[in-house]
């Protein structure tokens, strides 16, 4: 049983020797455990620190490409080196490594695909109550679109069994943490909590620069996220809203109407409600549309699953695939 634990980074070179020092090594029903660092164009030295602390590998990013691609290269390089689990952790020391083995017992127990680490959100004195309030209601949102019992959407502590990784396919760069619950939710996976821990930082966040920007980033990944899972209804819910709508306007005409047996006076109001329930008709006829086509994407996503399946049982076959990751130094990351 192989454990690779992946650590995206953006300019940690002051914490990121500790959270990896902090990783077990020696864990039950573990063979072996190596730890694969994402440099995402890092202008410190993050990926020196890294290497010098015990990483086997540094993939990197030239560029800035986000957490979201980070997550998901790492996820792509801990397959490649045969990791049995997954586990994702932060850079920046908040999460206690040590509880490690806590994290990814019940995928060894064969009770989970993915566990997540949860944060007691509410007992944390030192996370403003701004952030606070902004993690609650991304998680109430992401709890009722994935229809999972989710504690806490934005943990970055995170484990993965081999079949969740090769199950999700990513396409957010901000962030991945509510995209892989509700995409999760949709194959079927099965998600565990567990309690961790989680420390103060020194500094401001680099994900969430202000509350208002991760908000509106995070909520179109999440509504993308659904809409593309779930377009039936996403589509349906919208267009009934501008049919409401519609009535809404409607309504007073056709009574003027049933009164009089004229529409002059209300033509604004009732070639505004033809226009609303229109649109309204054609969202809905559009969710139906995107529907039937869902089932070709779950039927490329199927293929695509045992591609990268093969592929990682393969090196040979998924090196002549898929171009290597590049690291540092220009040799291959992977």
């Amino acid at each position: 049983m192989k454990l690779v634990v992946t650590v995206p980074a953006y300019n940690e070179e002051v914490t990121i020797a500790g959270v990896i020092k902090e990783i077990p090594h020696q864990i039950d029903g573990v063979d072996s455990v190596e730890i694969i660092v994402i440099d995402d164009g890092s202008t410190d030295n993050t990926a020196g620190e890294a290497i010098r602390a015990g990483a086997v590998d540094v993939v990197f990013h030239k560029v800035n490409k986000g957490l979201g691609v980070s997550f998901r290269d790492g996820l792509d390089a801990a397959l490649e080196r045969g990791a049995d689990i997954v586990v994702n952790i932060d850079a920046d020391g908040q999460y206690n490594a040590r509880q490690i083995p806590d994290l990814i017992k019940p995928i060894l127990d064969g009770k989970a695909d993915i566990v997540l680490g949860w944060r007691d959100i509410g007992s944390l004195d030192f996370m403003p109550k701004g952030k606070k309030l902004g993690n609650k209601l991304a998680t109430w949102l992401t709890k009722n679109m994935s229809g999972l019992p989710i504690k806490d959407a934005q943990t970055g502590f995170r484990a993965f069994s081999r079949e969740a990784a090769l199950r999700l396919n990513l396409s957010g760069s901000y962030t991945y943490v509510q995209e892989t619950l509700i995409q999760a939710s949709h194959k079927g996976l099965v998600i565990e909590q567990v309690p961790v821990e989680f420390r103060a930082r020194d500094g401001k966040s680099r994900l969430i620069p202000t509350l208002a920007t991760y908000a509106f980033r995070a909520g179109a990944i999440i509504f993308g996220t659904y809409r593309d899972y779930h377009p039936l209804q996403f589509f349906s819910f919208l267009g009934g809203l501008f049919i409401l709508a519609g009535l809404g306007f409607g309504i007073g005409v056709l009574v003027h109407f049933s009164l009089t047996g004229m529409v002059s006076p209300h033509l604004p109001s009732a070639v505004l409600a033809s226009l609303l329930i229109i649109v309204g008709l054609g969202t809905v006829a559009l969710g139906i549309f995107v529907h039937v086509l869902n089932s070709q994407r779950r039927l490329i996503e199927e293929i695509l699953y045992r591609l990268k399946k093969k592929g990682s049982n393969d090196d040979s076959l998924y090196h002549a695939k898929v171009p290597a990751l590049q690291r540092r130094d220009g040799k291959s990351g992977l």
